[in-house]
């Protein structure tokens, strides 16, 4: 499964390139373009001005069909705004929420996110 992302400050990009998985980085050159096989979207936690390219990713030709899920990265001084932009989409979306974890991730984050896409490769 496919992971797709942004990273503003390099930190989301740091926890995927740790999953070494497949991976697509989405960019305001490549927000529209379309993908044809199940995904999973890792989102940093930013207001929705600067994450909007996201959703335009999701809504672009038919990929809302092979999304399958949503994880966070931000920071817990946040409080309750931890990770809110994971849980927007995936309630906007209605995919579920594999996993949430602060900056670039730990390994125990790592191993349960690949875990999470496993899961959902096998349902």
């Amino acid at each position: 499964m496919k992971v797709v992302y942004m990273s503003m400050t390099g930190q989301t990009k740091k926890f995927v390139k740790k999953l070494e998985m497949d991976s697509l980085e989405i960019t305001m050159s490549n927000a529209f373009q379309e993908i044809y096989e199940p995904y999973v979207v890792v989102a940093p936690t930013y207001e929705i001005e600067a994450t909007s390219i996201l959703n335009d990713f999701i809504e672009t030709g038919n990929n809302q069909a092979y999304l399958k899920g949503i994880a966070g990265g931000g920071n817990r001084n946040f409080n309750t705004l931890f990770c809110f932009t994971a849980k927007d989409l995936a309630e906007q979306y209605q995919v579920p929420i594999l996993h949430m974890f602060e900056f670039q991730g730990s390994n125990y984050d790592v191993e349960y996110f690949k875990e999470k896409v496993r899961e959902l490769g096998e349902s």
